[in-house]
């Protein structure tokens, strides 16, 4: 039996599976491969191997169905967002979560409607929906 591995954060291969994985909620490599390939052409054996990585890493369990595996996230989607954030936040901005959003305010590509949508989910969660 294969040892599972302590959770760490995704390649960027793995993301990319695991993101058609969170899309569609799981299935067998056949059906991810599918979704993969729309984007980039991969082969049957690289996907099963990469998913088979990936479920020893804890991020995807597989159960047999007839005679393939169906593979599910065993980590949903904004909880390993908000574990990716925290890392990302501790290990490039010291732990300051301000600095991340500071960095992210003085990105020229975010829009004056994207900051608008920032400003009110800051609203919201400070209690402040009147101004």
């Amino acid at each position: 039996m294969a040892r599972k591995q302590e959770r760490s954060l995704l390649t960027e291969v793995e993301l990319e599976f695991m993101t058609v994985v969170w899309d569609i909620g799981g299935g067998t490599v056949r059906d991810i491969l599918a979704e993969l390939n729309k984007a980039q052409t991969r082969a049957y054996t690289s996907v099963a191997t990469v998913l088979k990585i990936m479920e020893q890493k804890g991020f995807l369990t597989s159960e047999r169905h007839d005679r393939s595996l169906v593979y599910r996230p065993a980590v949903p989607k904004d909880e390993y967002q908000r574990t990716t954030l925290k890392d990302l936040s501790s290990k490039l901005f010291d732990g300051a979560p301000a600095a991340l959003v500071a960095r992210l305010v003085d990105d020229e590509e975010v829009t004056d409607d994207m900051l608008e949508s920032m400003r009110a989910l800051l609203n919201e969660r400070l209690g402040d929906n009147g101004r």
